[in-house]
């Protein structure tokens, strides 16, 4: 009976999952981008707001879109999408702006200087369970965070910094190392925002000293 319980416990054992299994992974979706070849005037934010709808968000968004003839933006460049059951505009613009028929619910920047021939915007959605993590790597460009849920972390050279649900991050200088994490104890649902040079990798991977 001890050599079969001793048995039972070691197959029980290779069953259980590792640290690093339960820890999970942080996963990392594309949800909207854009590429320009100007940016608005700077200093510039992200502007975060909040829409009733889907049909409305992008009606608010079509205000901001490049024009040829004078070539430069007839208002600021818009993203819109749907996460967390929420419809979502992500406006990169000056300060203190605001979108008719929006909720803002944050304001992130001023957003590290950059300069490209042509510019990747884009909007990630980041999630995962608490522990959970990105590799460490760089962008040609800054990213910034709004966390929806759960507790945000963020390892860079400068040092860690965290955010909380309904709170923000700014970004960082271009090709700065990182790993991003949760760092809370349920699960995190994030907003990434980029601004960087459209004709590089969009991810390289870095270490951190």
């Amino acid at each position: 009976m001890a050599v079969i319980s001793l048995l039972l416990t070691i197959v029980l054992a290779g069953l259980m999952p590792t640290p690093a299994q339960a820890q999970g992974k942080y996963l990392v979706k594309p949800i909207t981008e854009m590429k320009v070849r100007q940016l608005p005037d700077g200093p510039l934010y992200w502007r975060v707001e909040l829409f009733p709808s889907l049909e409305e968000a992008k009606a608010a968004a079509g205000v901001g879109r490049w024009n040829p003839d004078t070539v430069s933006y007839d208002g600021s460049p818009s993203l819109v999408a749907e996460v967390a059951g929420k419809v979502w505009l992500f406006t990169l613009g000056a300060k203190d702006g605001a979108t008719s028929g929006g909720t803002k619910v944050a304001e992130i920047g001023p957003v590290p200087a950059i300069s490209a021939s042509e510019y990747l915007l884009r909007v990630n959605h980041g999630s995962g369970p608490p522990g959970s993590k990105t590799r460490i790597h760089s962008h040609p460009g800054s990213e910034a965070f709004y966390v929806v849920s759960g507790r945000l972390g963020q390892r860079t050279p400068q040092g860690e910094f965290h955010a909380e649900a309904g709170h923000a991050l700014n970004g960082h200088a271009p090709d700065t190392p990182m790993q991003v994490f949760n760092s809370g104890t349920t699960d995190l649902t994030a907003l990434i925002m980029f601004v960087v040079d459209a004709n590089r990798p969009f991810s390289t991977p870095a270490k951190l000293e």
